[in-house]
């Protein structure tokens, strides 16, 4: 169905290829998972399948690329919209209407689709991703996690014979995730639909996988039939493949349910050891904090907020409170209110009622430098905030604005993403390198509250463990960290507390471990694996067992 012959690309100034003589025969009606680590060309072989690449990205192009026989050199993206369907990264980019029926329909229209048949696909999509009741909402107004599910179904309406997903439960809950990859696996099964996904969060994906393509720092490929033997030596891996690795299971499991029949003996090994404990602060022993955190008064607060966006009444009578030296989870499902509460602390949204402080004030008021150095906010589209034509113009910008010392912000981002050249322009970095980029102008003011809204969203597991340590350091300096996030893996290994948030309304307010442990949705692998022993983390368990492993 889709054949790699060659191929090599490289973009204008690139110090290398973006993929390099990649042979590579993907079958119809198999799902293959791409991986590799951020900014590696995962996004790159994905656009070849449509004709982005050569067509619209510019740069070098060699070798050949097929798709249902057609070659992509000689048919641009209109002549393979009938064949390939493709959700990209940022689903509201793509977006051409206003309403999610109209988005739903407006790819069948460009095909000329007939009415009645339009209308049936439209219903059935509707049911096949769960958005029913969002079927008349503007898409102005949906959540991140509902612009992916109306993305995917404006691409499923049209019937292609191979679907294109990149990154596409990155901004989903988990149980939305989970009700996706069940509807993209009846497609593959039912009607032979081949699927080519790359994902971050292989927790979610990797066991539904047939065959697994990895993508090497230096843009070569390798192609594994078997997803085990992939995951024996991959650089990235889930929680779960992880533990086994460390444990030595064979087979290695790639699902949960796969590792609880090989985790026996590690439960019973496990069973008297020291249990993590939560200090005052929250933090456990895999994830210390300042236990004075909660003595001393809170530097962000949300007074009895309500507010509408809209006819939507987003938050309800929303009180909470965040003091220094704490990191805290804000999760619930998509739409639940997570994002406007974000957007609430930053004063970007004026409450309907009720009221927000920060540091003592109406973050309303707040702007210039002022706002800078008390209250930062990295946004689930951090593209918003990159006007400059290259990295170091944009974080020579960020030190001018935070009157910070030249070479702050291109510092932090050697931190957090290392590699990335100054002539470098913005748009042409992936999804999670350009948030690590609009996070490290952000933390160039040195804010002493910082609001993150999908903080991991495009990143691999060691830029995760590296945005981990960064803000673990941050929090023992005293700044209060809120973030937004359907990751539960980052929450438990990270987070002293979690707000939960359902339909604008606070339904819970606890320590990150009780929280995570309550809901199988929110629970992490290795909770899950070793069940009902209280470890959150594969760290946790290697230092409850011994480094020398079971």
């Amino acid at each position: 169905m889709i054949d790699f012959d060659r191929v090599t690309i490289t973009y204008p100034d690139a110090a290398r290829p973006a993929l390099s003589d990649v042979s590579l025969s993907i079958p119809e009606g198999e799902m293959t998972l791409v991986i590799g680590g951020t900014g590696s060309g995962k996004s790159t072989l994905l656009n070849c399948v449509n004709g982005l690449v050569p067509h619209f990205t510019g740069g070098t192009f060699s070798g050949r690329v097929t798709v249902d026989g057609r070659d992509t050199r000689d048919h641009p993206p209109r002549d393979l919209a009938d064949v390939v369907g493709m959700v990209r990264q940022d689903p509201q980019a793509g977006f051409v209407t206003d309403v999610v029926e109209d988005e739903l329909a407006y790819t069948m229209e460009s095909l000329a689709i007939e009415p009645m048949v339009m209308r049936r696909r439209v219903e059935e999509t509707l049911d096949l991703l769960g958005l029913a009741d969002l079927r008349q909402r503007a898409l102005r107004t949906l959540s991140g996690g509902q612009r992916q599910r109306v993305a995917i179904g404006s691409v499923l309406t049209t019937h292609p014979k191979v679907l294109v997903l990149d990154e596409p439960t990155s901004a989903l809950d988990p149980q939305a995730a989970e009700e996706v990859l069940a509807a993209i696996q009846r497609l593959v099964f039912d009607l032979g639909l081949t699927v080519l996904v790359s994902e971050h969060r292989l927790e979610r994906v990797v066991q539904f996988a047939d065959r697994i393509v990895l993508i090497g720092d230096a843009g070569q490929v390798s192609d594994f039939a078997d997803p085990s033997e992939a995951m024996l030596t991959a650089p990235v891996a889930p929680p779960v493949v992880q533990l086994g690795r460390w444990a030595g299971w064979r087979p290695l499991p790639l699902s949960v349910r796969d590792a609880r029949r090989s985790a026996e003996p590690l439960r019973t090994r496990l069973k008297d050891s020291p249990a993590p404990q939560d200090c005052d602060g929250g933090a456990t022993a895999s994830h210390p904090q300042d236990s004075s955190a909660t003595d001393q008064p809170p530097v962000a607060q949300l007074h009895h907020v309500t507010v509408r966006r809209g006819d939507l009444l987003a938050l309800r009578d929303v009180n909470l409170a965040f003091r220094p030296g704490e990191i805290v989870a804000v999760m619930g499902r998509n739409g639940a209110g997570k994002s406007t509460a974000l957007a609430t602390i930053a004063g970007s949204l004026v409450p309907s009622s009720g009221s927000a402080e920060v540091l003592g004030r109406d973050p309303a008021s707040l702007a210039g430098t002022d706002l800078l150095r008390k209250v930062a906010m990295v946004p689930q589209e951090p593209q918003l905030l990159l006007w400059a034509e290259s990295i170091g113009a944009e974080c020579h910008a960020a030190d001018k604005d935070a009157r910070a010392q030249p070479g702050t912000a291109r510092e932090l981002l050697d931190w957090l993403l290392p590699g990335l050249s100054d002539q470098t322009h913005p748009g042409d970095l992936s999804e999670g390198s350009r948030l690590m980029l609009v996070l490290a102008i952000m933390l160039s003011a040195k804010p002493k509250i910082l609001l993150l809204d999908e903080p991991t969203r495009g990143l691999d597991y060691e830029a995760k463990a590296r945005l981990s340590d960064r803000l673990r350091k941050m929090a023992k300096s005293g700044v209060a960290i809120i973030l937004a996030t359907h990751d539960v893996e980052i929450v438990a290994g990270l987070c002293s507390r979690v707000a939960l948030l359902a339909d604008g309304e606070v339904v819970a307010d606890e320590l990150a471990r009780r929280a995570v442990t309550a809901s199988p949705a929110f629970a992490p692998q290795v909770a899950k694996i070793l069940s009902p022993l209280p470890f959150l983390t594969v760290a946790e368990v290697r230092a409850a067992a011994g480094e020398a492993g079971p």
